[in-house]
Formats: structure tokens, C-alpha cells, sequence
């Protein structure tokens, strides 16, 4: 049952109960399965089946991978290190991309040291794909919009159009905004107010297309923070366009798959919004990229891993993983049906308005949504957790206990 908070006395006492779901997923039932200690044969144990030369992974094996894959155990990497392995990721909360990047870096890393990789220039954050912010280095920006770039804009002349914002406009707005950020970078609502003196509306979401337009022209990229840390300074684009974008492509496809494997075809397709015929070529050109069938569905899985797979969930205690609103662990995927319900997605996304909630995590599987409900430092601040999904007692215990430990507010 929902729950607006997990107190003490939960602790040991009962199971958080659920009502029954129609359609239960199998990956929900795996989750039921690991209240018991594992035994060799159950699905708890990754196991891997090889059929011919192609390796059959379970749906747990294939949570643990992924899992691995996404660091969310941490790791010894440093926030650009993490980014840069990543590709890119979600971005369009700010805050939350900025605990995403803090959860898979190495012990210790703190949401200020994010932060102070966007200001030294070594993360940025723009519009390279799906008309969405993603958090990623100067590099893979400069990669990722000379092959989506253009799509992107296309798929955004209607809207121009609606906008009444002609060739001429934009034109005039990119040599602005230009001439401006080579001076100095901007606030958002400085560089609104440039336009506007040059003769540019900004209103009824002018000003937002126009931003976009730019930094997806390869302008311009939301770079250090502001001194109060509120926002992000608009700053000039100065790293060099890819020329050669079947390197980046295979570039871009390693990334994803080392950092998000096993993925189908789809979720590649549908993160980059590219052609399948040329994303399929890429990945048969990444040497340490392996095919391996979940279910029915092959699915592309990083060499690494795939030579690990036999140990992906250790022991009979669940892991349970907390993610900020937005995560790749989520959004990194067309199909999320691996991780979650459909009820449970429901709950992640209330009304379909498109915000993501922060997830609550057993071995993989979404069992709910937390948060704190006030920032650190408060007087008075509590976690607020709903459970969707039935969890053990002791699995609450460690909800409760990853509630208390978490560090990156």
C-alpha cells in the first residue's frame, strides 16, 4: 500500500502490502522470488544459457547487467569520466542529472563536485537529441548534433513556423546571440533581453525555440554555473563539429551500450533518434559489442559484461538502489518493462505529465517512489516513500536504511 513515510516501527514488523495487478510482469514476479535465498535453477541465480554461440540471458541476469552497466553501485570514476563513458545523460531537471552523475562517480564525489565540472568546462548541458536536454562532455556534443542535428531541426520547422519565426530570424537571433557570447557568457534572462534590444520578440515561447535553435546549431551550450548556482551560464560553443560521423556513430553506440547493456535495437533507435540501418552497422563495427537474446528479443550487451554474467546479483540479500527523478535507469530505454509495471510506471509518471519521480529500486525492479520532504539543513525533514510493488520486511529495513545514507542532496 502507499506509505508516506517508512517509520522505525516498520522495521521488522510487516510487509508492505500491495492490491494485485492484473498484469503482473515477469519482472515483477522475479522480484517476488528474491525474498527467498537464492538456490542454484531459480530465476534470483544468473545463470547463462548458451543456445549455438549466442548467450540466453534471464530477466534478472539481464537487471544485474544493466545495473552494473549503469554504475549504480558507484564506481572509481570521476564525473566527467562517468559522463564521457555515458554518452549522455537526461538532463532536462537539473538537480536531478546533477545527483545522477554524483550516484555512479567514486566514493565521496559530492553534487558540488558535478557542479564543478560544468564550470571548468569539462560537462555541458544542450539539446543534442529528441529535442531534450541531456548533461554530456564538449566532445560527444559536438559528435551527437552532427548526426542528429539536423533531424532535429526539421522535425522543428512546424513550430517555427508557428512561432512566425522565419529564416531571416533565426538568422539574425544565431549573429545576436553570437556577437554577445563572445564576450561574456549569459544568463537565460540576459540573452532574452539582447534579442528583444535587437529588435527580436521573444514572447510566447519565442525566446525558448530560439535558445534551442541555437544550441542545437552548435552555438551554444549551458556551461558553468551561475554564483548563486541557480542556473547554468549560456556559453559560446567553441569545440570543433565531427567531421566524420560514422567514427562518432560507432562512438556513440559503444557508449550507450557499455553504459546502459543489454539493449535492443529499439532502445537505441528510439534514445538517438536515428536510422536503424545505420545504428545496426555501427554496433557490428564495435569489436567489444556482443549479441546475446533476452526472451525473444536480441540485444547487444558490452564484451565486459558479457564475460562477467555469471555473477551479476551476489547473495541472498536484495540490493536496493535509489535513483533521482529522470534516470537513465528508466529513460535510457524505449522498453522499461524489464524494471517496471505498467502500474508502477503510471506511479513514476502521475497524469502522464511527463516528470519523472525518483525510483525505488530491489535488484532492479521499480517497487516505488521516495523523496525527502524538505532540503537538508531543514528543521524538520522526513522521507516520503510510496510502495507500489509488495517488499519484504527486511527489504524496507534497507530502504529505510539507503533513505538515511543517501548523500547527494
Amino acid at each position: 500500500m502507499p506509505t508516506s513515510s517508512i517509520p522505525p516501527t516498520l522495521r521488522g514488523g510487516y510487509d508492505i502490502q500491495t492490491p494485485g495487478h492484473p498484469r503482473q510482469s515477469l519482472a515483477l514476479r522475479a522480484a517476488a522470488v528474491h525474498r527467498k535465498p537464492r538456490r542454484p535453477g531459480c530465476v534470483g541465480v544468473a545463470r547463462t544459457t548458451v543456445i549455438g554461440m549466442t548467450a540466453s540471458l534471464s530477466p534478472d541476469q539481464a537487471r544485474g547487467l544493466r545495473h552494473r552497466a549503469q554504475l549504480l553501485g558507484g564506481s572509481t570514476l570521476s564525473p566527467r569520466e562517468v559522463v564521457d563513458r555515458a554518452v549522455a545523460l537526461q538532463g532536462q531537471d537539473l538537480p536531478a542529472v546533477l545527483r545522477a552523475i554524483a550516484l555512479r562517480s567514486a566514493p565521496g564525489t559530492t553534487v558540488d563536485d558535478v557542479r564543478a565540472a560544468f564550470d571548468s568546462g569539462e560537462l555541458v548541458r544542450s539539446w543534442p537529441m529528441r529535442g531534450t536536454l541531456f548533461a554530456t562532455t564538449p566532445e560527444h556534443l559536438a559528435s551527437l548534433l552532427a548526426l542528429t542535428g539536423t533531424r532535429t531541426l526539421q522535425s522543428m520547422a512546424r513550430r517555427r513556423e508557428q512561432l512566425g519565426l522565419d529564416d531571416a530570424t533565426i538568422d539574425h537571433a544565431h549573429e545576436v546571440a553570437v556577437a554577445a557570447l563572445e564576450t561574456t557568457p549569459l544568463r537565460r534572462a540576459d540573452i532574452l533581453a539582447t534579442w528583444e534590444d535587437a529588435g527580436i520578440s521573444t514572447d510566447g515561447g519565442r525566446g525558448y525555440h530560439l535558445l534551442v535553435h541555437l544550441c542545437i546549431s552548435g552555438l551554444a551550450h549551458w556551461g558553468a554555473f551561475t554564483p548563486d548556482g541557480s542556473e547554468q551560464f549560456l556559453t559560446r560553443t567553441k569545440t570543433p563539429r565531427e567531421t566524420d560521423t560514422d567514427a562518432a556513430l560507432s562512438r556513440i553506440v559503444a557508449g550507450y551500450v557499455a553504459a546502459r547493456g543489454p539493449v535492443t535495437l529499439d532502445d537505441l533507435a528510439w534514445w538517438t533518434k536515428l536510422p536503424k540501418t545505420g545504428l545496426r552497422a555501427a554496433a557490428a563495427s564495435v569489436d567489444r559489442i556482443e549479441l546475446a537474446q533476452l526472451g525473444e528479443k536480441p540485444v547487444y550487451l558490452d564484451a565486459a559484461a558479457s564475460a562477467s554474467a555469471d555473477s551479476n546479483w551476489q547473495g541472498s540479500a536484495e540490493t536496493v538502489t535509489l535513483v533521482p527523478a529522470f534516470d537513465e535507469w528508466i529513460l535510457g530505454y524505449a522498453d522499461r518493462s524489464l524494471v517496471a509495471s505498467d502500474a508502477m510506471f503510471d506511479a513514476l509518471v502521475p497524469g502522464k505529465n511527463g516528470v519523472f519521480r525518483p525510483a525505488v529500486l530491489v535488484d532492479g525492479v521499480v517497487v516505488g517512489t521516495w523523496r525527502f520532504s524538505a532540503p537538508r539543513g531543514a528543521k524538520s525533514r522526513t522521507p516520503v516513500v510510496e510502495l507500489l510493488e509488495p517488499v519484504s520486511k527486511r527489504t524496507v529495513t534497507l530502504i529505510d536504511d539507503a533513505l538515511a545514507a543517501w548523500p547527494h542532496d
